[in-house]
């Protein structure tokens, strides 16, 4: 077997995983930095194997020797151009997206392994995380893997999981900001952990099922940065989850499904008679499985009752469980009668959540805020800063919007000034903006705070002096 444990990479980059750990688990049995189960039938070396390389095929052969025809645009995302096979280590989830992703690149040739990751506590957990569904993930896997010969790797990251994702997601609810686990968890550890941990394997190129398009420079211009670009399918497109990523990284990176509307890959995956093409598309964060996130921060983070006041009146309208089950601009999950209500602050230190039914009134405009924790995928600022777009969050919906670059303060880092051309629903602190310039995505950051929530701020400071956040309490 050419593939053993000694052959990884034991030690991370630091400088992939910043912030450090801010806490651990006591519920967590130590094991191991980092283990590789071999779980597919075929050995390692069927993947490197010499056969003629056709670049554009358009008739394919299932294991059962029938004919699939497949559009050669569809492989226009797989690097199907190179004048030689490459060598890929393709993210496999057990899902529709990444199977069919593994079924492009073996049919415009490349030599593939498969990579299972099991990053979260399905041991140590059972009792608390019963529905999560890693081994019916895994038998999907091998069964699209065992369809065309390609071996699948099982790799173990629980601990850089805890570490560099859920106790950072911990941490920023204690501090009532909201952070993006999908985001981390791409930077972090698919192509952050996963990526040094097979450094030294040879791989030319990691793929994935993410909707989303990377247009790399031709030979010639190799030192030129490589261009992250929205998918085909812009009701899908994931570059917002991808915005956070190094040039590094990105220029690693191949998404077979940036040329496919999502319709499509339901149809291919019908063609490919894949075992898993009627399975519903995953939701929500990737750890949780059917645990309700709700469930997830009352188990880590605890519950603390608190109060809920109308932003205009301070007038007392209900309890709630702690300030860190709230979003800035959430209407669901309120309960609250004669709504509908949005949050529209929080304050932290007395651990009151106040909501408005005017959500877009003129002192609560929502169109400017701070970004810090810059990453550039081109690795510098874009030369213009007035003609860009913006996701506050991950879905269709861009603004234009103007930047302003400063320095953050005491603090070297750098920061930008986003002002928005229209109000948005809720800007909160934690969540990642990515910007836009045309279909590329340049590049990403943390909302700090909304320069617009200083009058509401301050409406709050006069409730206090006014004893009114004291007087709640006499009203249980």
């Amino acid at each position: 077997m050419l593939l053993r444990l000694g052959a990884l990479t034991p030690l991370l980059r630091p400088s992939l995983f910043s912030p450090k750990p801010i806490l651990r688990s006591p519920l967590i049995t130590p094991k191991p930095f980092f283990s590789l189960s071999f779980f597919s039938t075929a050995p390692f070396q069927s993947s490197l194997v010499s056969h003629s390389f056709n670049p554009k095929p358009a008739t394919l052969f299932d294991s059962g020797k029938n004919a699939i025809s497949v559009d050669p645009y569809y492989l226009s995302c797989c690097m199907a151009d190179k004048d030689k096979p490459l060598r890929i280590a393709v993210l496999l989830s057990g899902g529709v997206d990444s199977s069919v992703a593994l079924r492009l690149l073996h049919a415009a040739g490349h030599h593939c392994t498969a990579f299972y990751l099991k990053i979260w506590f399905q041991e140590d957990f059972n009792n608390f995380w019963s529905e999560c569904p890693w081994e019916e993930d895994l038998k999907f896997a091998k069964g699209v893997c065992d369809q065309v010969g390609v071996p699948l790797e099982v790799v173990h990251l629980t601990d850089e999981y805890w570490s560099n994702v859920v106790s950072y997601i911990i941490e920023e609810y204690r501090c009532g900001r909201t952070p993006n686990p999908d985001v981390l968890c791409n930077t972090r550890i698919k192509f952050g952990a996963f990526m040094d941990a097979i450094n030294n394997m040879e791989f030319d190129y990691v793929a994935s099922g993410h909707y989303a398009h990377v247009i790399h420079p031709v030979s010639d211009q190799i030192n030129k940065p490589s261009v992250l670009e929205l998918s085909k399918d812009k009701l899908k497109d994931q570059t917002y989850f991808l915005s956070h990523l190094t040039q590094a990284q990105l220029k690693r990176l191949i998404f077979p499904l940036g040329c496919i509307p999502k319709e499509e890959v339901r149809n291919l995956a019908s063609k490919f008679d894949l075992a898993n093409k009627d399975r519903k598309d995953s939701q929500g964060i990737c750890f949780l499985g059917k645990i309700k996130f709700s469930e997830f921060v009352a188990r880590h983070v605890g519950e603390s009752e608190g109060v809920i006041l109308e932003a205009e009146t301070g007038d007392f309208l209900g309890i709630h469980r702690g300030f860190w089950f709230y979003t800035i601009g959430q209407r669901q999950g309120l309960r609250l009668p004669g709504g509908p209500w949005y949050v529209v602050e929080k304050d932290v230190k007395n651990n009151v959540v106040f909501v408005s039914r005017n959500y877009f009134s003129v002192d609560k405009r929502r169109r400017s805020f701070r970004v810090g924790s810059l990453k550039w995928l081109s690795g510098s600022p874009p030369d213009m800063t007035s003609q860009l777009q913006c996701k506050v969050r991950h879905g269709p919906t861009f603004y234009d919007c103007s930047v302003k670059i400063e320095l953050g303060g005491d603090s070297p880092e750098e920061v930008v000034a986003v002002h928005l051309c229209e109000d948005d629903q809720g800007l909160a602190a934690g969540q990642f903006t990515a910007f836009y310039q045309g279909r590329t995505c340049i590049g990403s950051g943390v909302i700090l705070e909304s320069w617009d929530d200083k009058e509401l701020v301050a409406d709050i400071t006069v409730f206090k002096s006014l004893g009114i956040v004291r007087a709640w309490k006499w009203r249980f």
